[in-house]
């Protein structure tokens, strides 16, 4: 921006813009780009998710498939949130009981669940920063007048860093969103989004009309067609950017299902029953709110608006109509904030009467116009019973009630009269009156009661400015030269009130009459706005009537549609799995029984083991209604033998996979790394595990109870134990390491159990913790063992305690799989019943059976996405499925 922002000092408006809160509600701009070049948003098309996502795997080798490497993310931890564990209605509603501070708005992190702490932070942080990096570039560019000869050099630098980071931040946010998957990114990315976009409206600095330098315009607004910009809508344009990339990757859901609600929420009124109060935060929420439901609306679809129509009229223009004409609610930053609120209020009815047309118009609009009409003529009748509002004769803290011509008796506050009056001023009459003349045509009278009153006083304002004319009906409503003219898109009629406004003409008698394209020049400031020239937010894509979601392979349908709306309404705090059957993708491919699943740690893809010796990656980004069927990325098909392990090396991500031999191979290439024989022919490897990052070792047991060590990155062996001890345990039939790395339990046929410490060798601890054979071993963080036996019981154990801390029993199968989900154990047995129990609550066991059609032929193995809670399930018949 060459200019900077309209100054507050002529109103006498404090500065609320100290600070910004991060947990308090947030919202949106009206534009996407950033003037004068400051920053241009990308359009927000969507790309592949796969396409989208570059995480270091895609650096391993530059011949490697790049969708592969494009899945990966950078860090497992970043798919956890904490801040963004409390509910927005939780975390924003005591705001609401707040004293609106008017030095600074606190700059705050709430504390959340401790297990999901790093998705908030990161988008929150992320976005924090940029909202201000881009209050700071827009600050910048308005001072580069005045000090561009002192420090040139230093100025442009720091401008060009700050435009930098945000374009960084704004690629990170729409790779996590598509990455992430629809589900997390709702809950973690879009929700965060939603609620910094207010912190972009705080306070009266943001709430002023961008204009050129040496200008000092009144509180008039312009056009309303014109779109003209305010600083909020600037620092707000990366938050809207990356809000509608969202709704592009998933689909009109997105702007349906979790931005319009929350919109609603966000302009409800107190559920107190005197005035609404309204503070900084809630002052700011109203105009972000206005904006978004501008964005919402050009990207609907007919029937989609049509059939949202009543909806928006009640829950979001009636409640902002309500504290705009409210003659008893006073703005936090006095006149400026209601007049830009009543300029995007204006121009969103406006955008949704040329949407739909005079008769529905008629039919779902005729309260919220009215509405806003009405207020003209209750300051009219209010300016001839100045006497009557005296408050010298009234009770203190009691506001008088006024009866107006409608037989309404409202509540009046005196002091806000100047408010008003400096709100809806002739100016703003004849703004508002000579457009919708135009777009309602001859049902104005049907629709505004008092129309002839908002003509007259239209009328005025034209004989102040111009003394010949009267009429404001034979005056054509001047459109900005230098902008996107609003003839041609938005159906801006500047002909007289006879005739009917048509989307790009004018249509008199049975002709279609194109208007010229030359216009007289403004003769106020409803000409064109200084500061917004071509080049600038008021742009052919800003101001479209109508744009068009394009289809995205990942939109939201079917049974993804259905489990995502249940998705985001679910709180955040709730710790529980909830298994729900839904079915939401297919992965047929392999021929013989899938002995093992392994998502990776990203969750984006994972890895499969079978009986038909091969091991396949898929990826895991949602597709289709729940009914369509996935092909693998990539089939590795060098083993000889049945595949009975297959996990991730995290620290090099590598692939391990073992057959009797172990193969560690690059998962972009398919090519394999290393293979590791059994060192005796006739002592086979029994059992696998790999460590966690940092380390790079493999764990092995052979037949002769025998525990090997090798590091991927160098020949030989790492370690060698002996766990038997003289002592004929069985078979070692599971490995389990230590989320730390420092100790590995192995499961043995006979019901058996060592532990190991991984540093020093010894055998911390051996003992019979089952009667049957030990069929899966997992261990928790906290030296917390889970053991599943043929005994059909599922015991949890302290590592160094000799009894179990609780000791599940299954009725009539053995569990023969199982997975983590924080403190809960979700189980499969062959019977194909999922169940789900707590690792820290006394034995109850909650059992579902997997339906005929949602999962078909018998339960072998089963992995859990945690992030996304989600269930991997390999069947004897070669088909995985994803449910919920």
């Amino acid at each position: 921006m060459d200019g900077e922002p309209a100054a507050s000092s002529g109103l006498g408006l404090p500065d609320y813009t100290s600070g910004v809160s991060f947990h308090d509600q947030a919202y949106l701009p009206e534009t996407e780009d950033f003037q004068a070049g400051l920053y241009v948003a990308e359009s927000p098309q969507p790309r592949e998710a796969e396409a989208v996502s570059l995480g270091r795997l895609s650096d391993k080798s530059s011949t490697s498939e790049t969708s592969l490497g494009e899945e990966r993310a950078t860090e497992e931890g970043g798919l956890r949130s904490g801040d963004s564990s409390q509910d927005l209605k939780q975390s924003e509603g005591s705001e609401e009981e707040e004293e609106d501070e008017e030095g600074c708005v606190v700059l705050e992190e709430e504390e959340g669940d401790g297990e999901q702490d790093e998705i908030t932070r990161a988008s929150e942080l992320t976005l924090s920063d940029t909202v201000l990096s881009m209050d700071t570039v827009v600050a910048r560019s308005g001072e580069t007048d005045g000090e561009e000869e002192e420090e040139p050099l230093t100025e442009q630098s720091e401008g060009k860093e700050q435009k930098i980071l945000l374009d960084t931040a704004c690629k990170m946010v729409r790779w996590l969103s598509a990455k992430l998957g629809p589900t997390v990114a709702s809950r973690y990315v879009a929700r965060n989004l939603l609620r910094l976009l207010t912190s972009c409206y705080v306070g009266p600095t943001r709430q002023q009309f961008m204009v050129s330098s040496g200008e000092s315009p009144p509180l008039s607004a312009g056009n309303i067609y014109q779109k003209r910009p305010i600083l909020g809508d600037i620092v707000s344009g990366p938050v809207l950017s990356c809000l509608l990339h969202i709704a592009h990757l998933y689909g009109e859901p997105v702007l349906t299902y979790q931005y319009l609600p929350y919109i609603s929420y966000l302009v409800a009124p107190g559920s107190t029953s005197g005035p609404s109060r309204l503070n900084s935060r809630k002052e700011a929420g109203l105009l972000a709110a206005v904006t978004l439901t501008q964005k919402i609306i050009v990207y609907l679809s007919d029937t989609t608006l049509m059939d949202i129509l009543p909806r928006i009229s009640h829950e979001v223009l009636l409640p902002v109509l309500s504290f705009l004409t409210s003659l008893v609610t006073g703005f936090p930053s006095g006149a400026q904030a209601r007049t830009v609120l009543c300029m995007k209020t204006i121009s969103l009815i406006a955008l949704i009467c040329l949407r739909i047309g005079q008769e529905m118009v008629q039919q779902h609009l005729s309260e919220p116009v009215a509405t806003f009409f009405q207020v003209f003529s209750q300051l009219h009748e209010l300016r001839h019973q100045d006497l009557k509002l005296d408050p010298g004769g009234r009770s203190e803290g009691q506001l008088p009630e006024v009866a107006f011509s409608d037989g309404q008796q409202r509540l009046v506050d005196p002091t806000l009269l100047d408010e008003l009056q400096k709100v809806f001023t002739l100016e703003m009459a004849y703004t508002i009156y000579v457009p919708f003349s135009c777009l309602l045509g001859d049902i104005i009278q049907k629709i505004i009661p008092n129309h002839e009153l908002v003509g007259e006083l239209a009328g005025l304002y034209l004989e102040s400015i111009s003394p010949s004319s009267r009429n404001p009906a034979s005056v054509e409503p001047t459109v900005p030269s230098s902008g996107l003219e609003w003839d041609l898109q938005s159906g801006s009629c500047p002909q007289d009130d006879g005739h009917s406004g048509t989307f790009g003409s004018v249509l008199v008698g049975n002709r279609i009459q194109i208007p010229d394209d030359s216009q007289p020049e403004s003769p106020s400031l409803l000409g064109p706005i200084p500061g917004v020239g071509s080049g600038g937010l008021d742009s052919e894509e800003d101001n479209a009537l109508k744009r068009e979601l394009p289809r995205s392979a990942h939109g939201l349908s079917g049974n993804w549609l259905a489990y995502w709306q249940y998705e985001i309404g679910v709180s955040q705090q709730d710790a529980h799995f909830h298994f729900h059957q839904i079915r939401l993708q297919s992965f047929p491919g392999h021929s013989g029984a899938v002995k093992c699943v392994a998502p990776l740690s990203n969750e984006d893809f994972f890895l499969s083991g079978s009986k038909d010796r091969t091991v396949r990656l898929w990826p895991l980004y949602n597709s289709g209604d729940g009914t369509s069927e996935t092909a693998p990325r990539l089939v590795y098909a060098q083993h000889r033998k049945s595949v009975f392990f297959v996990g991730q090396l995290e620290a090099p991500q590598y692939v391990v996979s073992c057959d009797g031999a172990v193969h560690v191979w690059d998962p972009f290439t398919g090519k394999t790394l290393r293979m590791m024989e059994p060192w005796d022919s006739r002592v086979p490897l029994t059992a696998v595990a790999v460590m966690p990052a940092p380390h790079t070792s493999i764990t092995m047991a052979s037949s002769d109870s025998t525990l090997r060590f090798v590091d991927c990155r160098k020949p030989g062996l790492q370690h060698e134990f002996r766990l038997g001890g003289g002592l004929n345990p069985g078979l070692v039939r599971s490995l389990a390491v230590s989320p730390s790395g420092r100790s590995v339990v192995a499961g043995f046929s006979s019901g058996f159990m060592v532990l190991l410490d991984t540093r020093t060798g010894l055998v911390l601890r051996g003992w019979p913790a089952h009667e049957g054979d030990i069929l899966q071993i997992k261990a928790v963080e906290g030296s917390v063992l889970v053991s599943s036996s043929s005994d059909h019981s599922l015991t949890v154990w302290k590592e160094l305690e000799q009894k179990p801390m609780h000791h599940y029993k299954s009725a009539s199968d053995p569990i023969h799989t199982f997975d983590l989900y924080g403190s809960e154990v979700v189980t499969g047995t062959v019977a194909n019943k999922i169940g789900v129990c707590s690792l820290l609550e006394p034995p109850s066991q909650a059992t579902t059976k997997l339906s005929s059609e949602n999962f078909r032929g018998t339960l072998t193995s089963l992995a859990l996405l945690p992030t996304k809670r989600h269930l991997l399930l390999g069947s004897d018949n070669g088909v995985i499925r994803l449910l919920a």
